[in-house]
């Protein structure tokens, strides 16, 4: 994971220029066209056209195609901004024109005047190696010039595992060396900008890009606006398979590119996470472009909330799973998605107790990797009955689970304890990610009662009934060290996935 930190916000506005969908999608292509650094011709080169049919779209004189528009999307990685734009187009709805040139006015408090029109990072891994490559457009609508500007590195191998990456960057810390930082102010890296150490920590460095470096000093004044760039990289012994931003102050764009060989058969997908410890995925769908021998994958939003963590993972396909010979097991599946099997002794201990709230940055890292091995795993599966999983299982010993509803609702439990069950008893079959080739009938009562700690460390009690009541059993008997084969009648024994022919069902109640 890396993070660098986003001081920056800006506010998009109502022109008086004519409202049309044509001309706002004209005004969001130009806006990525220099997002990207492209020249017109760079721009029609890039998407196979004539050059002055571009031109023509981008100064509102020429009506763009659908065709246009996705090779446009393509071209630029848009992060699906582009297709919106055309849809409402399409529609011929009046639509929000986006000024070229920012207004200067007053900037929400707190932040010093400084803002950003657009945030745009590419992230490429090539040969065990991840660069990171970070595009800023600054605006100043404060009353004093702007000398330097704050970015932090952060990486994170084990997210989630807080004592296997303070052991890992003690015994081998993030260097200097290893980052090659470097930062350039313009738009075609004309000036290069010097740089200062703030904080330096074996897994993270925070840094002060200042605005001067050869050519003197060149402030950023009141009322003008600039882009700065910055790259750097980090090898993958140091850089685990996430990378998030994080909303520091209010944003206008925010945009990310993953680039990754195609022979990696990369997967990716997003979660928005919040203070509240529930992760969502992402409310709008990360683009693909499989050109070449590269898989892009682009994503992008709108006036971003703050203090919104916005986190991309991947999961480099062709290296877990088996490329040849007979398909993997559903349990071999699970295994290479990161799902301790059930020969690990780590399933059989009882996991530790979350001190609650001292422990509540802990307690939100377990739930944000529990969330992303939900993620994982549903790419895998279908789960009409809902799903869980619990914190031992993804080789972390917390007392935390996660359940995912058939309807979509996530359940966190912290410190779970069954102190009741009542009602009648029933037979169903269930299944665990831990041993997946298998499922088995298990009695269990329609509702229980279920004693948990809030993040806040408050204690409560919550009845669960019926479907959902036996999904968050099943997470509550892993953190107490029992397997759902424990909850099995004498002489029943569990049966091949095969002959299971409740995949992808509802529960029947």
């Amino acid at each position: 994971m890396a993070e660098a930190t986003m001081t920056d916000t800006a506010g998009s506005t109502d022109t008086g220029e004519p409202g049309s969908a044509a001309n706002m999608f004209a005004a969001e292509l130009e806006r990525w066209r220099d997002v990207r650094g492209y020249s017109r011709a760079a721009l029609a080169k890039a998407m196979e056209y004539d050059r002055s049919y571009v031109s023509k779209v981008l100064s509102g004189a020429e009506r763009p195609s659908e065709s246009f528009a996705i090779q446009a999307e393509a071209a630029l990685r848009a992060g699906g901004a582009l297709r919106t734009a055309f849809r409402d187009y399409e529609a011929q709805r009046p639509a929000r024109v986006r000024s070229t040139a920012l207004p200067v006015a007053d900037a929400p408090a707190g932040t010093g005047g400084l803002v950003v029109d657009h945030d745009d990072a590419t992230l490429r891994y090539d040969n065990g190696v991840y660069r990171l490559t970070q595009r800023r457009h600054l605006v100043n609508q404060g009353a004093q010039p702007i000398t330097r500007y704050l970015i932090r590195i952060s990486v994170d191998r084990f997210p989630g595992d807080p004592e296997r990456s303070n052991q890992l960057y003690s015994e081998n810390p993030l260097t200097w060396d290893e980052i090659d930082l470097h930062a350039w102010h313009g738009r075609s890296r004309t000036t290069s900008m010097t740089w200062t150490a703030h904080h330096d920590r074996d897994a993270f460095k925070e840094v002060w890009l200042l605005f001067a470096g050869d050519h003197g000093h060149f402030p950023l004044y009141p009322g003008e606006s600039c882009w700065i760039e910055y790259e750097y990289t980090v090898s993958e012994a140091h850089w685990g398979n996430w990378f998030q931003r994080a909303v520091r102050l209010p944003t206008r764009t925010l945009s990310v590119c993953l680039d990754f060989p195609a022979d990696l058969s990369p997967a990716v997908w997003g979660l928005h996470t919040s203070m509240t410890a529930q992760p969502m995925p992402f409310a709008t769908a990360i683009g693909r472009d499989d050109t070449g021998d590269r898989h892009t994958f682009s994503w992008s939003c709108e006036d971003p909330p703050l203090h919104a963590r916005y986190r991309l993972e991947w999961d480099f396909r062709s290296r877990s799973t088996a490329t040849a010979g007979p398909p993997p097991s559903p349990s071999e599946v699970m295994a290479s998605l990161g799902v301790i099997q059930d020969s690990d002794p780590a399933l059989r201990r009882v996991a530790r107790r979350f001190d609650l709230p001292a422990e509540a940055e802990d307690a939100r890292r377990v739930v944000t990797a529990l969330n992303s091995a939900c993620e994982r795993v549903s790419q895998a599966h279908t789960f009409g009955k809902g799903m869980g999983i619990a914190a031992p299982q993804i080789g972390i010993d917390r007392a935390a689970a996660i359940v995912r509803t058939p309807d979509g609702e996530i359940i966190t439990l912290f410190n779970p304890t069954i102190i009741e069950s009542n009602g009648e008893i029933d037979e169903q079959y269930e299944g665990c990610l831990s041993f997946f080739d298998v499922r088995g009938l298990v009695p269990r009562s329609h509702a229980i009662h279920v004693e948990h700690t809030t993040i806040e460390g408050q204690t409560k009690i919550t009845v669960f009934e019926r479907g959902i009541g036996r999904l968050v059993a099943h997470e509550v008997d892993h953190l107490h060290a029992h397997l759902y084969t424990d909850r099995m009648r004498d002489g029943v024994e569990p049966i091949p996935v095969e002959q299971y022919s409740g995949t992808g069902s509802a529960w029947k109640y």
